[in-house]
């Protein structure tokens, strides 16, 4: 008979294997198991190593604390609420009796069965096997991290039941799982961008992250260092917090906590946003208590910790003890809750002895009253033993809360979406009656998965007052909470709601935050503090990146002259607009001043006295020149010659004073062009009267034909052709491109300089050669004649004259252009008169001297003398 058992569990257990073949998505965890519980269903008794009637048959790994209440509709819920580390199941024997009063929760094997027993008969378990069709619950709600949902969501698939998931929701690629969620809990995304909105708002840029070992964890990574990095935050570490799976690996994680709490309190980052589940609370004030538990070098520095809203503050019993100041002035999300109508008297009338035969309340009260039960073999605290009557208002919030968390209001409206659903269901239009036997219809003969639709579209308000439905992914249309953690000496704590991420409301109203009701950690003083690789940089300051580091740690440059910077951390310093300079700080502009060669500053006062006095002194020498003009000296350096030059220079003299004073269009239009004339007469005259000299030496040469040349018409011609020659040069000058007033607004730091634009800067340039050109004629002509005897000596004048001219106007150009503003017309005035005094003072003041001083000399004879 043995033998005929052993045969057929082999058969059964090869048919099984092919049966679970047809299911690839199963992962290993869940074969094993299904392997394993079937194993135990089916040993023969011939297997036992104790005779066969010595041998128990019962079902395989009870799951503890469940509870059934029957009714029409069955609404299952599988919640995980209790934390125990166990030692690993290494499948290398059969389940035993020690696995029964120590079980660990949040734990994929135990989620799994606990899924299967839902369809299975209620005293016995049976895979897939009910006595009663209508005993096969229409949705389960599950929770609270989103591993629990998965797990679940393998079995309960299969059979079509919707899910209501009032943790973390999973992220699956299996859609014919995920058209079963319905999340009770925002999506991922938008608790990511709420996240990236509160460290924008604060301008922590600096920032170090910390998620669970698991692939939520590491997608939420992966999701956020990009969106964090385009937004200009950089991350100092990403840490990976370690989780306690089994008992026997607590030395090893706690090794792997000492590791991360020295680089987590090492960093500079003042901010970091660790990412979990509800019972990452645990480790989180396990790793916090480091210090006082392990001899650590590094201490505990101020931190500010961002929690995602997946985390709650759970605890087991060893830390209850344990201060939470340490999450003094976090900032975590929350799914949004209010306090829902006699939910905290309801809680507080809980006690073990309001309910029979409920182990768990029992467990619970033990392990938060410190107490133990008459008929526990547990033995809690200092002995104490437990009355039933302790008061659950009396715990402090770190032990438990009485108020409507936040999964307490999504588990009270997920049970309330079912039932609307249902309602929705029953009273549908098209499912109202049916034809066959005129009987009503009922729910209990349809199937369940029909529910779903109905599921989507519910929409109704709980008893707060707050709106309930879903979108079409199956998630729940709500916003995410900013709340602010405040603890206090005695274990208790407050959640303070300071802001809230709504991706429903308008675009400037999605992201709002109270930053003045916030209370920070002690290390900070109650100030915001700042979260930044290094100190910004002023303004008048701009950054440069440091290689091998992350774009946001930098070093601070001065801006360069001219350009500034009125912002802090600025990448690139800019120029002031039009009309304005930097200060000296480079951190604001200035208004630049106006300026122009005016009549009323010293400078301008000066040049127009010494340009009308020499007018004066010109004047007075043609006066001379008119008052003797009957004289021999007058008449033999040719009168018309010699009035014509002093005129020119009269208006030469004049000429300058064009230059001072605001330029307007009149004068920009005039200056350069009665310059550029008015000397070349002047230097054409001085020509001619070399041109006369030279003639009149050769015409006293016997039989010389020079004679002919000599008189009025030939000074005339050199004159006139000269000066229409530049006259020519000055009309085209006009007529294409002529002279405007202007400014220039950056030769100058501090000034805009108000001039005359030359219009043509070929045009001007031309001017001044042609002047040239002349110049350089005389001077050459007249050196030539330098020789001639002393009755023609006028040529070693006018050699000495040009030769002034000259150097002065070959100093012009370069000093001119090296000149900025104003004083490049100051140069200019300065080589006006300096070369129209010299043409005065080396061609006449030798005349002047010998009509006023020297009479004598004034006479045919002297002129006429020879040299001995």
């Amino acid at each position: 008979m043995s033998h005929h058992s052993n045969q057929d569990s082999q058969r059964h257990m090869k048919t099984l294997s092919e049966w679970l073949n047809l299911f690839p998505e199963l992962n290993f965890s869940l074969k094993k198991l299904l392997f394993v519980l079937v194993e135990f269903a089916l040993v023969p008794p011939a297997m036992c190593k104790v005779p066969l009637s010595k041998c128990p048959i019962r079902d395989p790994l009870p799951v503890v604390h469940k509870y059934d209440k029957s009714g029409d509709l069955n609404i299952a819920a599988i919640l995980s609420q209790i934390y125990i580390a166990i030692d690993p199941i290494t499948f290398e024997k059969r389940p035993s009796e020690e696995l029964f009063a120590d079980l660990a929760h949040f734990n994929p094997r135990w989620t799994y069965l606990a899924s299967m027993e839902l369809l299975s008969t209620q005293d016995r378990f049976i895979p897939n096997y009910k006595s009663a069709a209508n005993n096969r619950p229409v949705a389960a709600i599950t929770g609270p991290n989103s591993d629990i949902c998965l797990y679940a969501a393998t079995i309960l698939c299969f059979y079509k039941i919707p899910q209501i998931l009032y943790g973390s929701a999973p992220r699956t690629d299996n859609q014919m799982q995920a058209v079963f969620f319905h999340q009770m809990f925002p999506s991922q995304t938008h608790q990511n961008i709420g996240i990236l909105q509160l460290l924008l708002y604060f301008r922590w840029t600096w920032i170090g992250m910390i998620s669970l070992p698991d692939e939520t964890g590491g997608r939420f990574v992966q999701e956020m260092v990009p969106m964090l990095s385009e937004n200009g935050i950089c991350v100092d570490f990403i840490a990976t917090m370690p989780e306690i799976a089994f008992s026997s690996e607590v030395v090893e994680v706690v090794a792997e906590m000492v590791e991360m709490y020295n680089v987590v309190m090492g960093s500079t980052a003042k901010v970091l946003v660790l990412h979990g589940e509800i019972h990452t609370m645990i480790i989180l004030r396990l790793f916090l208590q480091l210090p006082e538990l392990e001899d650590m070098s590094v201490k505990a520095t101020g931190k500010i910790w961002i929690l995602t809203a997946q985390m709650d503050f759970t605890a087991l019993a060893f830390e209850r003890s344990w201060d939470i100041s340490s999450i003094h002035g976090a900032i975590s999300f929350a799914v949004h809750s209010v306090e829902l109508s006699g939910f905290q008297e309801f809680i507080q009338e809980r006690n073990p002895n309001s309910k029979e035969n409920d182990d768990f309340i029992r467990l619970f009260w033990q392990l938060v009253f410190l107490c133990s039960f008459f008929n526990s073999t547990a033995v809690q605290g200092d002995g104490e033993i437990c009355t039933g009557e302790e008061k659950l208002k009396d715990l402090p919030g770190s032990v438990f809360e009485t108020i409507t968390t936040a999964h307490s209001y999504s588990i009270y409206n997920g049970v309330y979406a079912v039932a609307y659903a249902l309602q929705d269901w029953q009273f549908s239009s098209f499912r109202h009656t049916v034809t066959a036997n005129s009987r009503q219809w009922n729910l209990l003969g349809q199937e369940g998965w029909q529910l779903y639709h109905f599921l989507r579209s519910v929409s109704f308000n709980n008893s707060a007052g707050e709106s309930i439905s879903f979108d079409t992914n199956g998630e729940l249309v709500t916003n995410l909470d900013i709340v602010n953690w405040v603890t206090f000496p005695n274990q208790s704590f407050l959640r303070v709601k300071v802001g809230k991420a709504d991706s429903t409301a308008h675009p400037k109203k999605i992201f709002i935050v109270n930053d003045k009701a916030i209370v920070w950690p002690a290390m900070f003083d109650q100030v915001q503090p700042l979260s930044v690789c290094n100190e910004c940089c002023r303004s008048g300051y701009s950054k440069r990146k440091i290689e091998g580091r992350p774009f946001c740690c930098y070093d601070c440059l001065p801006c360069p002259s001219g350009k500034i910077s009125n912002e802090k951390d600025m990448n690139e310093c800019f120029e002031c607009p039009e009309g304005q300079y930097p200060n000296k700080g480079q951190n604001s502009c200035l208004q630049k001043e106006i300026s122009f060669l005016s009549y009323g500053e010293p400078l301008g006062i000066s040049l127009a006295t010494v340009a009308v006095s020499f007018f004066v002194i010109t004047a007075v020498v043609l006066g001379i020149f008119i008052k003797h003009r009957e004289t021999p000296i007058v008449k033999a350096n040719n009168r018309d010659l010699t009035y014509t030059l002093l005129i020119s220079l009269l208006l030469s003299f004049l000429c300058a004073l064009l230059f001072i004073g605001q330029p307007e269009k009149w004068t920009c239009l005039l200056r350069q062009v009665a310059f550029g004339v008015i000397f070349s007469v002047a230097v054409s005259c001085v020509l001619a009267k070399t041109v006369v000299v030279v003639l009149a030496f050769m015409a006293t040469k016997p039989g010389s034909r020079m004679r002919r040349w000599l008189g009025k018409r030939l000074s005339s011609s050199i004159v006139l052709a000269c000066s229409l020659s530049q006259a020519t040069i000055c009309t085209v000058w006009l007529a294409t491109s002529p002279p405007f007033p202007g400014s220039d607004m950056h030769s100058m730091t501090e000034t805009i300089v108000l001039e005359c634009k030359e219009g043509s800067v070929t045009m001007f340039y031309s001017v001044l050669s042609f002047l040239g050109f002349l110049a350089v004629t005389s001077f050459t002509v007249a050196f030539l004649a330098r020789k001639l005897p002393d009755s023609f000596n006028e040529a070693k004048f006018i050699t000495f004259s040009m030769l002034v001219f000259c150097s002065v106007w070959v100093s012009f150009v370069p000093s001119y252009l090296s000149t900025k503003g104003k004083s490049m017309v100051a140069v200019e005035i300065f080589s006006i008169l300096t070369s129209s005094a010299g043409l005065l003072g080396c061609i006449f003041c030798p005349k002047c001297y010998i009509i006023i001083v020297r009479p004598e000399m004034n006479k045919r004879g002297q002129l006429i003398k020879t040299k001995s």
